[in-house]
């Protein structure tokens, strides 16, 4: 299906403002918008306006000079398009406020539970409409909340590139922190922090991640927010695989501590709370890096008993850890097993680049020269293509 020249224009004008792009072509704005929806045709001379304006080459002239398709689901394309920036860019009512932080927290609660293949997709649709409400003339007040909306936003496309094993996580963390900072809001420039933290853990780099889980609760000050008590977990399982046990146990400490001083809204099943499951999860995971099995085993077994089912990441995690007790006692075979029975138990669109990571560490935690069959069953299955 050939593309119609409202489609293109859209295309072409990308980020700027239809009023930017009419003023610069000397025409109406809503002569623009029109043009996008296939409202209207362009004249000769207009077409090469807005040509000369987006760069395109020649390419809007060409698209002039044919006659327009009649498919009535292009048309709606482009009326959808048209009607969604319209709103978009108009001044936020208290109520369309709301709906734009519900809609951030329900993607917030959808990273328990959903996988990260399906969950991107609707990230990506409704960052779209935040931006654009951005190029809006809001208010002080309202243009805060939506710069926190940002930022939670950024940490949530990060999260969920880190998930998949994409090294664009990155530059997310870098643009949520902008925002938080821009919004002037020390909790959520906390929360940031701590979540990038986890970047930094599970790329192996155990002191930058000590170095973040600090810096986030050194921004939190007092407050009674979830960056401290994510980022002290964080900071407890860092200590645990530099050896450090007093410090493991001192930051354990504080998180049981943040935790308490949560409110009750705050300790949910999403990536912007924090919950005694997830302690208790951390807390196994620092004392598994220590090798304190028996005390590893307790935390998981009570996490285990917190955690809905649906919550397929972090009991794939909990599982690896209880598998990585039997390596480190070792029963080769028993870890091998229980990794191999996780990572294939779990359904192929949870099976993320995270799971596959800290399956690897259960088989490289088996010297080669005592691999048993069990163990070797496991290394052909972490080799083998994403999927599969």
């Amino acid at each position: 299906m050939s593309e119609t020249f409202g489609q293109a224009l859209r295309r072409l004008r990308g980020a700027r403002s239809i009023r930017d792009v009419a003023q610069l072509a000397s025409c109406g704005k809503s002569y623009v918008s029109d043009l996008e929806l296939g409202k209207r045709r362009p004249t000769p001379d207009i077409a090469r306006a807005l040509d000369d304006v987006l760069d395109a080459g020649g390419e809007l002239a060409a698209l002039a000079e044919q006659r327009p398709g009649a498919d009535p689901l292009d048309q709606a394309d482009g009326l959808q398009r048209g009607l969604a920036e319209e709103f978009a860019t108009s001044a936020l009512t208290g109520e369309g406020l709301a709906e734009v932080e519900y809609t951030v927290a329900r993607h917030g609660r959808a990273t328990r539970y959903r996988a990260e293949a399906e969950l991107l997709p609707e990230l990506l649709a409704d960052f779209t409409d935040l931006r654009l409400r951005l190029t809006g003339r809001q208010s002080p007040p309202t243009r805060k909340r939506l710069l926190i909306a940002v930022a939670q936003m950024s940490g949530l496309m990060a999260l969920t590139l880190l998930k998949v094993g994409d090294a664009r996580s990155r530059a997310w963390w870098r643009t949520g922190r902008s925002a938080a900072a821009a919004a002037e809001d020390r909790a959520t420039l906390s929360w940031i922090y701590a979540q990038e933290a986890y970047q930094l853990f599970y790329s192996r780099d155990i002191h930058g991640a000590v170095e973040l889980a600090c810096r986030a609760q050194q921004l939190a000050g007092g407050l009674p927010c979830v960056g401290p008590a994510l980022a002290a977990p964080l900071e407890a399982r860092a200590a645990a695989l530099l050896a450090r046990p007093d410090a493991a146990a001192d930051a354990l400490h504080r998180a049981e501590h943040g935790l308490e001083r949560l409110p009750e809204t705050a300790r949910t099943a999403s990536a912007f709370g924090y919950s005694e499951s997830q302690l208790r999860f951390h807390s196994g995971n620092a004392w598994t890096h220590l090798g304190v099995v028996e005390r590893a085993r307790e935390e998981h077994a009570r996490a285990l008993e917190l955690y809905p089912a649906a919550d397929h990441m972090d009991r794939a995690l909990i599982d690896l850890d209880l598998a990585m007790c039997l390596a480190i006692e070792g029963d080769a075979a028993g870890a091998a097993r229980r990794a191999t029975t996780t990572v294939v138990g779990l359904p192929p669109s949870h099976r993320s680049a995270l799971i596959i990571y800290r399956a690897a560490d259960v088989a490289a935690r088996v010297p080669e020269a005592r691999a048993v069959s069990e163990v070797r069953v496991l290394r052909e299955i972490l080799a083998l293509p994403p999927g599969k």
